[in-house]
């Protein structure tokens, strides 16, 4: 019996450590909740997601559990998640959503997830976010619903309506990216630009970054023309990086793959692609191309030529590769290159890879080519390290390799 009475007294305890997050509504059809929120009075709160969904696991998972988050949400909104796919595994009581939320997903452009709808407690839209974050960032985001100021749906109707002064422009362009309505975001955007007579002041340049993504867009020229004084404000580099991703989306990687088929076109002409590519970047054409013939081999698994043309390329340009760039090229070297002065090259550049933060999956890649190169001990030292430094739930493949190396096993497939 006092067994029993000990587990009857957690219960409570054990039913508010569960109650601490966000209180999701559960049973009610869309106009019950609509109902239910008019009559207290309160905003409502939608989580559009998919099983699929990462990021949307995350936040159910991480996010929304949180007591913080559930302080501020609960008291301020009737909170409801809907699901925007079908699985096998639905309940009942999402399909009793299926036709409301075939509705909502087309009556408020519902594409990218997970995307939070805000509704006033009459049931008009006021405010979206889309994508995931941490809590305290999800709270500042959320908090915007409540704000007529800076609720999305109201600043477009006062763009449909005519309002066109270049602040409220400039603020309308940006909750628009905010909200992940492309369209909207690149209309508003241009028109502000417009407005703009000196483009190169500290927050144009900055606007400029956010809504710069093709070669078409007014940004663009201004990254290839002023790359100094964009450097100035963004950082070094940040123009030419620009520029370069821009490039390689439309004038590299529709040269080299068909779109179209899913295949890699046969029979480049490298020469040909790296004339045209400099006559259009001079400063970005060489490159470009050697970037292309990297990325070239690599997908179509021509391990031969991708070793031939990685090489030259880190050569050149391994001063302008990220963290995770570098780690990837040696990884790939790892498991498909047995030529040791091949494998001396990775090495170099994994070690530098783990430099600024001893991420321990670059470590680990690190470890492995030692221990290719037949440095056994040092390989075993580099993956002890790496181990001790990664997050308890991911030591367990730390551990498998060890042993391997340990009982001189492969840690590569042949």
């Amino acid at each position: 019996m006092r067994k029993i009475a000990a587990l009857l007294a957690f219960l409570p305890l054990f039913g508010l450590a569960q109650d601490k997050g966000i209180h999701f509504q559960h049973g009610l059809s869309w106009t019950e909740i609509q109902a239910k929120a008019k009559a207290e009075n309160k905003y409502i709160f939608m989580d559009c997601f998919t099983t699929w969904c990462g990021p949307c696991k995350y936040m159910s998972s991480t996010i929304f559990p949180q007591e913080s988050v559930g302080n501020y949400m609960n008291d301020k909104f009737i909170s409801v998640k809907v699901q925007l796919d079908t699985s096998k595994n639905d309940n009942e009581d999402v399909k009793k959503w299926y036709a409301d939320g075939h509705d909502i997903m087309q009556k408020y452009s519902v594409r990218a997830f997970p995307t939070f709808l805000f509704f006033a407690p009459d049931g008009s839209i006021v405010h979206r976010m889309v994508g995931g974050s941490e809590a305290k960032e999800f709270v500042e985001r959320a908090s915007a619903a409540l704000d007529p100021a800076k609720q999305y749906y109201p600043l477009i109707e006062k763009y449909n309506k005519g309002e066109r002064n270049p602040d409220f422009l400039r603020k309308a362009a940006m909750a628009a990216s905010d909200a992940y309505d492309q369209p909207m975001a690149k209309k508003i955007s241009a028109e502000y630009l417009q407005t703009q007579k000196d483009l190169l002041t500290k927050e144009n340049i900055e606007f400029l970054d956010k809504f710069t993504n093709s070669s078409k867009d007014k940004g663009f020229e201004v990254f290839m023309k002023d790359p100094a004084k964009v450097n100035a404000v963004l950082g070094a580099g940040k123009a030419e990086l620009k520029v370069r991703n821009i490039a390689l989306n439309e004038d590299v990687i529709p040269k080299i793959y068909n779109n179209q088929t899913g295949q890699f076109y046969e029979n480049i002409d490298w020469s040909a692609l790296e004339k045209n590519l400099t006559a259009k970047y001079p400063s970005l054409g060489g490159e470009l191309a050697a970037f292309g013939k990297v990325t070239y081999y690599k997908y179509k698994k021509d391990w031969k030529n991708f070793q031939a043309a990685i090489i030259p390329y880190m050569e050149k340009y391994s001063a302008k590769a990220s963290d995770n760039d570098l780690n990837e090229y040696a990884w790939t070297i790892f498991e498909n290159c047995n030529d040791v002065a091949c494998l001396q090259q990775a090495l170099e550049w994994s070690k530098k890879s783990f430099q600024k933060d001893n991420n321990p999956g670059f470590m680990d890649t690190y470890a492995n080519l030692l221990y290719k190169m037949g440095k056994k001990e040092d390989a075993i030292a580099w993956e002890t390290k790496a181990m001790n430094t990664s997050p308890e739930s991911e030591r367990k493949n730390y551990q498998e390799t060890l042993e391997k190396m340990n009982k001189g096993e492969k840690t590569w497939k042949d």
